[in-house]
C-alpha cells in the first residue's frame, strides 16, 4: 500500500487536467465578459445609429418654412427604421422608437430629452446656440432616442445583472449651396426688427440697394460674394454679373465670404437690358439680355457705330425731362403720360432720390409694392391696330383694359399667381411677346420721341454676338431674376472682406431697371433696384440655378 501511494505521487500522467479544471472558471468568466461587452457595445452602436438617422431626417425638414419644426419631429419618427437587436429587456421587443410626440412641438419649443431646436451651433466650442423660437430660425436639431437595456447573459451569474439604461443623442443641421447665380448679397434692411427676413412680408415690394463701401456695411447695402472662381478685381465682378453662367463654385447656403469691390460694375449688369458698354462683357463669357428688355431708355433705331448700344447720346439715352416718369406723390398715380417708361420703382421710391414714406426700413430702403401700373400700360400699350372693342389706332390701354387683357389684378393677395407685380407683368409680356393683344403688339417697338424709340425686345444683342435674347425655360436662366443672399450686416460686422457670414435667406428678386445715374438725380449708377419675388426654393426656378440642401451631422 505504501508502495502504491509513492508511485501515485510520482506518476505525471494527465497532470494538465487539474490545471484546466482550475482555470476553467477564469476562461468561462473571460468569455462571458467578452460576450456581454460585445452585446452592450452593439446596443450602443444601434442606438447611436438610430439617433444619427433621426437627427438627419429631422434636419432635412428645417427649411425655414411654415411647420418646419413639426415636420422635423414627425420625420424623426416616421423616417427611421431601426431594430435594436441587442436590447433584451422584458417586454421591449426589437422595434426602435425615437418616441417624439410632434404635437408637443409648439413654436419649435422642443420636448426635453426627446427633441430640441437651436438657432445655431458653434463647432469650435462644440456648443449649441440660442434656442429656436420659430420655424424661420430653427437651423439645428438635437434628437434623443428612447433608452434601452441589455441583460448580461453570462456574467457574473446568468441573467442576474443588466446593463442599465443606455441612450444616445445626435445633433444635425441642414447645409445648402446655391449654384450658378451672380454672387450677390444684401444687408437685411429690417435687421433690427426682422433679423430672419420673413420673405413673405416683402413679396412684390421694391428694394432700393446701394453698393457698400470699404467700411462696415449698413442695412440696405449690397455687395459681392467670393466664390473662388473667375478673374480678380472688377473684371471678376463683371464676369459674375454679366455672364449668362457665372464662373466659380457654388455658394454655401449658410456661411459665405464677402468680396471687395466698390467700383461701378453697372456695364455688366446692364447687358441684361440689351445695353453694351465698353466693359460690359469681359473675357470669354456670353452676356445676352432677357427677351423682355422694357426700360425707360430710348435710342435711334438707325444708330450705328461703337456708341450705338451703350448709354450715350448716340445710343441708349433718357428722353427729355418733360417726358420722363417723375411722379410727385409717393401714393398717387401719375395723371400725365410720360414719353418713355420701363417697369418703374414703387412710387415712394420713384418720387425722390432717397424715397419718402410709406417706404420703410433704414433710409427708406423697402417700398410698399404700390407701383404705377396704370402709367406703365398707358405709356407702353398704344394700339397699332383696331382694339377688340373698336378702339382706334393710337388709343392707349386704360386701367380696366390692362386688367382685363392680362388677367392680372392689383387687389388680390401678393403671393397669388395673378397679382399685378412687376414680375408677373414681365412674365405675361414674355408669354405673349410678338402677338397682338387688343390692338397692341406685345414687346414691340414703342415710338417715343422721334426719331428715338423705346424697345420691348432686344435690338443690340445679336450684333454683339449674343443672339436674340434669352427666354427663361427649364434650361435657360431668367436674365432679369437675381438670386441674392440676405445677411445681417450689423450683427455680423460685415464689410468688403468678411468670412463665414451667416445667410438668413436666399431670395429670388426681379431686376426692375438698368443701373445708371439719371439726369433727374433720383438714381445712381451704384444702385440696384429689385422687386422681391419669393424665397429661393430647391431648384431655384428656371434654368441652371440650383439650390442643394443636404442634412449633415454636427455631433
Amino acid at each position: 500500500m505504501a508502495r502504491f501511494v509513492r508511485e501515485l505521487i510520482r506518476d505525471t500522467k494527465a497532470a494538465v487536467a487539474p490545471t484546466v479544471a482550475l482555470s476553467l472558471f477564469a476562461l468561462i468568466a473571460a468569455g462571458g465578459i467578452a460576450f456581454d461587452y460585445a452585446r452592450v457595445a452593439s446596443l450602443d452602436s444601434e442606438l447611436q445609429n438610430a439617433a444619427d438617422q433621426a437627427a438627419l431626417a429631422a434636419a432635412g425638414q428645417l427649411d425655414g418654412q411654415s411647420n418646419a419644426c413639426l415636420r422635423a419631429a414627425a420625420a424623426a419618427n416616421a423616417l427611421v427604421a431601426n431594430n435594436t437587436l441587442m436590447a433584451n429587456e422584458p417586454g421591449a421587443g426589437q422595434s426602435m422608437q425615437v418616441n417624439i410626440d410632434n404635437t408637443g412641438v409648439t413654436n419649435c419649443s422642443g420636448i426635453a430629452n426627446k427633441i430640441k431646436f437651436y438657432k445655431s451651433y458653434d463647432q469650435v466650442t462644440d456648443t449649441a446656440g440660442p434656442d429656436a423660437d420659430a420655424d424661420q430660425n430653427a437651423r439645428v436639431v438635437q434628437v434623443w432616442v428612447t433608452p434601452r437595456e441589455a441583460f448580461f447573459a453570462l456574467t457574473p451569474i446568468v441573467a442576474a445583472f443588466r446593463s442599465g439604461a443606455i441612450g444616445a443623442q445626435a445633433i444635425a443641421s441642414l447645409g445648402s449651396a446655391v449654384c450658378k447665380v451672380p454672387p450677390l448679397m444684401i444687408c437685411n434692411p429690417k435687421e433690427t426688427t426682422d433679423p430672419t427676413f420673413t420673405t413673405d412680408d416683402y413679396v412684390g415690394k421694391g428694394l432700393r440697394l446701394t453698393q457698400g463701401g470699404s467700411g462696415a456695411w449698413a442695412p440696405g447695402n449690397f455687395g459681392f460674394l467670393d466664390h473662388a472662381g473667375g478673374s480678380n478685381g472688377d473684371t471678376g465682378l463683371r464676369e459674375d454679373l454679366g455672364w449668362n453662367v457665372p464662373p466659380g463654385e457654388c455658394q454655401p447656403g449658410d456661411g459665405v465670404d464677402t468680396k471687395p469691390g466698390v467700383n461701378a460694375v453697372n456695364d455688366a449688369i446692364n447687358t441684361r437690358f440689351d445695353i453694351y458698354g465698353p466693359t460690359a462683357c469681359v473675357g470669354t463669357g456670353s452676356c445676352p439680355p432677357s427677351v423682355n428688355v422694357a426700360k425707360d431708355l430710348v435710342r435711334d433705331p438707325a444708330a450705328t457705330g461703337g456708341n450705338a448700344c451703350r448709354i450715350h447720346n448716340q445710343g441708349w439715352q433718357e428722353v427729355s425731362s418733360a417726358g420722363q416718369y417723375l411722379p410727385s406723390s409717393p401714393t398717387t398715380p401719375l395723371a400725365t403720360t410720360p414719353t418713355a417708361m420701363g417697369h418703374p420703382r414703387d412710387m415712394c421710391h420713384a418720387v425722390s432720390a432717397g424715397g419718402q414714406a410709406p417706404c420703410s426700413g433704414p433710409n427708406l430702403r423697402i417700398g410698399d409694392g404700390n407701383w404705377d401700373r396704370d402709367a406703365y400700360f398707358r405709356v407702353n400699350y398704344v394700339r397699332t391696330g383696331i382694339g377688340s372693342g373698336g378702339q382706334p389706332i393710337g388709343s392707349r390701354w386704360t386701367a380696366a383694359e390692362w386688367q382685363a387683357n392680362t388677367g392680372l389684378s392689383p387687389t388680390v393677395a401678393v403671393t397669388a399667381a395673378n397679382y399685378a407685380s412687376r414680375w408677373n407683368v414681365y412674365n405675361w409680356e414674355i408669354a405673349n411677346r410678338g402677338t397682338t393683344v387688343d390692338g397692341v403688339n406685345v414687346l414691340g417697338r414703342r415710338v417715343a420721341q422721334s426719331p428715338l424709340a423705346a424697345e420691348g425686345s432686344p435690338v443690340c444683342s445679336a450684333g454683339q454676338g449674343f443672339g436674340p435674347g434669352v427666354a427663361p425655360s427649364s434650361t435657360q436662366v431668367d436674365r432679369r431674376k437675381l438670386v441674392i443672399a440676405v445677411v445681417d450686416c450689423v450683427a455680423e460686422s460685415v464689410n468688403g472682406n468678411s468670412t463665414d457670414v451667416q445667410v438668413q435667406k436666399w431670395i429670388d428678386t426681379f431686376l426692375v431697371e438698368p443701373t445708371l445715374s439719371r439726369a433727374s438725380g433720383r438714381t445712381d449708377q451704384k444702385e440696384i433696384y429689385v422687386e422681391v419675388i419669393r424665397e429661393t426654393l430647391t431648384g431655384g426656378g428656371a434654368g441652371p440655378i440650383i439650390r442643394r440642401d443636404v442634412p449633415y451631422l454636427l455631433k
